[in-house]
């Protein structure tokens, strides 16, 4: 058979396999873009646990008519300035996101940039990318998502039940907001609110200290975590990590509540999970495993982001720098704890 050139809407479907998996992967790009612009506030509303609307709305920067258009290209950013990927600050930087969601969804995009006297919206159906129209909105934008994986009608097969998806999408909602006290988050399905969280009191991310992070995260994990947590803190050339650690008595079945983040993305990395047994390997049984909520802060060379399209996996440069300050840092924040008791 001989080698041809697939059509571009085959091309965009392919590509958000990759990145669309279930609801609760279309809201978590939609979050980290709407916190890439800028948002002190995201609202998230869900029907059919996602399936036939996912609407995210936040009050960020905007995008005017001739940005709006070009957000919905495959590989077109506002996020990299150049085509350095070794300096990547920002949760977004594929340029995949929206036209992904778009090869698979209804999709219609309003939007106002700051200091415009007018928003625009421009709609999307299976790839097919409409005119753009004047709109009512207030400065930020709104993504509506309807009918997802319409245009793919298989993966619609693999989606589970309504619960389990709200389940996913409150999990990705709630572990970008960890990262963000500054910013204020609500997630509802239908006519039911599932998270509803203010910002801290000072509105600015450096003013959010310890106290504002752990009323967040209890206001997700449970007043349980905060009340058997104790603060973890330790820089080590040029490397930080805080947050807070559970102490050896709360302890869970599964790895579920093992919350960490590299310089605020939300990541799952097995070298970090086995840092964190091996700082408790002497105070659980091995079928237990302990909770915590951990930021590392890195120089971004230092560590590569684009590992896989849905931009939860990272690699360290220094792997075993990494590894021997989470481990020492939580040990010794467990063992003060303990002399302290």
């Amino acid at each position: 058979m001989p080698i041809r050139r697939l059509p571009e809407s085959l091309v965009n479907r392919i590509a958000a396999g990759e990145v669309v998996e279930r609801p609760a992967s279309a809201v978590k790009e939609l979050v980290e873009n709407s916190l890439d612009a800028g948002a002190t506030r995201i609202d998230v509303a869900l029907r059919e646990g996602g399936r036939t609307l996912i609407s995210v709305a936040d009050d960020g920067c905007g995008m005017g008519p001739d940005d709006l258009l070009l957000a919905l290209e495959r590989h077109a950013t506002s996020k990299l300035a150049d085509e350095d990927l070794t300096r990547i600050v920002t949760l977004g930087f594929r340029g995949e996101a929206l036209p992904s969601l778009a090869a698979v969804s209804r999709l219609t995009v309003t939007s106002r940039s700051a200091g415009a006297a007018d928003a625009w919206a421009i709609g999307v159906e299976g790839g097919v990318v409409g005119t753009l129209r004047p709109a009512a909105h207030p400065i930020g934008t709104r993504i509506e998502a309807r009918d997802l994986f319409f245009a793919t009608p298989a993966r619609l097969k693999f989606l589970k039940s309504k619960p389990t998806e709200v389940g996913h999408v409150t999990d990705v909602v709630g572990r970008l907001a960890m990262a963000r006290p500054q910013v204020a988050f609500s997630l509802a399905d239908e006519a039911r609110t599932l998270l509803s969280l203010p910002a801290c009191e000072s509105g600015l991310a450096p003013s959010c200290g310890d106290d504002a992070r752990l009323r967040r995260i209890a206001a997700i994990l449970g007043k349980d975590f905060a009340a058997n947590a104790v603060a973890v803190e330790a820089v080590r050339e040029g490397l930080r990590l805080f947050g807070h650690a559970g102490v050896p008595t709360l302890h869970r079945r599964t790895t579920a509540q093992q919350l960490l983040f590299v310089n605020g993305r939300p990541v799952r990395d097995r070298l970090l999970h086995g840092a964190v047994r091996g700082a408790y390997q002497d105070l659980l049984a091995s079928d237990r495993h302990p909770a915590v909520v951990l930021f590392l802060e890195l120089p971004p060379e230092l560590v590569d982001v684009n590992v896989h399209p849905m931009k939860t996996e990272v690699r360290f440069r220094d792997a075993g720098r990494v590894r021997g300050l989470i481990v020492s840092a939580l040990k010794h924040a467990l063992a003060a704890a303990g002399r302290a008791a």
